[in-house]
């Protein structure tokens, strides 16, 4: 069954947002099924299983969260969308942990009802994605900005265009390259990435393109590069605004003549792979010092993904908790299950400089300490207070605050552009320019209808 004729059972005792639901959804595409009580729900239910469910949580009689654990009990893999306009932190803590697909606070543009409902629809009966669509690497999420990254990840795999991935350290680059990869039709060959910070300057040349036998003290053989071994794969190079200008320059000439010149050899080899790079770094500036090259900034950035920082979508605090808990547990032997609604709250409400990388790294530590089924606040409080002090050059510092200066600016003024440039003091021309670097639209600021 297509997304666009998927039946939704909406639920809620307000006919006036019934009604309003009701249009939206059809207008969408999507086929309503409308109830006015927890029990009227249960009885359409009865008669046909919808792809998703709507419910508000606040009714007389059932309200939501008794409905939830009704559908839930007897058919664990249909979707439930909660809304409620009491929503509090610790609300949507225990609905993530009984495993309620989505949680919106009213009032809650339609678009993210529509985001979350499309995701919701496309999942399979055991929760995995439906037929014929990429797994996307395993990345888990709730948050409507990652669920339109995927999509464009989706949309970019079926290309062979070079990817750039841009964010902060810590958000996920390099997952999402293999979910670049695994959208491609390249998803049967290797993946291949190499850091480009990690690896001497010396070596690097080497581990890329490879080398012939005495082409160096210690080249006892001939070994092939990174860009031979990925042959019909995908190459990922993360942190290539660190490559060095010489290398830039080698990198450039195989983005070019798709053919690498292993060192010591005088003969070229062809290569067939993707280039997927990443960096944390703001490459436009580089240029500007000259030590990144602009001909190679084009070659690789011809689609570029910026991945979001967490605290810009706190719906995947709980969701990436969760999981890092199912799978980190049983690595320190420990028999946890999830976290105290105090704990998870915490974590809910922290900023998490590092992102997800910090994330995992304090549920890995509460994990390791834990004594009792669910992990305490005591525990988190105490990770939280013991995380690693993030030190950014300054370029990194002005980038991050500039682009939190612009939403700040943008949510003042329900996306309008004029306003904000009269504001911050700037024409409107720079200030599109400026939101158009930190890839911010103003259509993401605008007021619901």
């Amino acid at each position: 069954m297509s997304e666009s004729s998927a039946s939704v059972l909406v639920v809620d005792d307000d006919a006036d947002l019934l009604r309003l639901l009701d249009m939206r959804l059809r207008s969408a595409g999507f086929r309503p099924v409308l109830a006015g009580s927890g029990e009227q729900a249960l009885a359409r239910l009865a008669v046909a299983r919808p792809r998703a469910v709507i419910t508000d949580l606040r009714m007389p009689g059932m309200d939501g969260q008794a409905l939830f654990e009704r559908i839930h009990g007897a058919d664990p893999s249909l979707p439930v969308i909660i809304l409620t306009a009491h929503g509090t932190i610790p609300d949507a803590v225990a609905a993530a942990q009984r495993g309620v697909f989505g949680y919106l606070t009213k009032p809650f543009e339609a678009t993210q009802l529509l985001d979350l409902l499309r995701r919701a629809v496309g999942e399979g009966a055991a929760g995995q994605p439906a037929s014929g669509e990429p797994r996307l690497a395993g990345i888990v999420t709730a948050s409507p900005l990652m669920a339109a990254l995927l999509d464009e990840v989706v949309l970019v795999g079926a290309s062979q265009a070079s990817v750039l991935i841009q964010g902060e350290s810590g958000t996920g680059k390099e997952m999402l390259a293999r979910a670049v990869h695994e959208a491609s039709q390249r998803r049967g060959g290797p993946f291949v990435a190499i850091n480009c910070a990690a690896i001497p300057e010396a070596l690097l040349e080497s581990e890329l393109f490879g080398h012939v036998k005495g082409a160096f003290t210690g080249a006892d053989v001939a070994r092939k590069g990174l860009f031979q071994s990925a042959a019909g794969g995908t190459v990922f190079l993360d942190e290539i605004g660190d490559m060095p200008v010489a290398l830039q320059a080698k990198l450039l000439r195989v983005l070019q003549e798709r053919e690498v010149r292993p060192l010591g050899s005088q003969q070229a080899v062809p290569v067939d792979v993707r280039i997927v790079s990443a960096t944390h770094r703001d490459l436009e500036s580089l240029i500007a010092e000259q030590s990144f090259r602009e001909d190679l900034y084009y070659r690789l950035n011809v689609v570029n993904l910026h991945i979001p920082p967490l605290r810009e979508r706190r719906e995947d605090i709980a969701a990436l908790a969760q999981h890092f808990v199912s799978t980190l547990a049983a690595k320190h032997g420990r028999h946890v299950v999830g976290f105290a609604s105090d704990a998870m709250e915490a974590l809910m409400r922290f900023d998490w400089p590092g992102n997800v990388r910090q994330l995992m790294n304090v549920v890995e530590q509460c994990c390791a300490l834990c004594t009792t089924v669910r992990i305490p606040a005591a525990l988190v409080s105490r990770a939280l207070r013991n995380k690693p002090v993030e030190i950014l050059s300054y370029a990194e510092a002005k980038d991050r605050f500039e682009r939190d200066y612009l939403i700040q600016l943008m949510k003042l003024t329900a996306g309008q552009v004029s306003e904000a440039a009269r504001l911050a003091q700037r024409n409107r021309t720079e200030f599109y320019r400026l939101l158009q670097k930190h890839e911010l639209s103003p259509a993401l600021f605008k007021q619901p209808e």
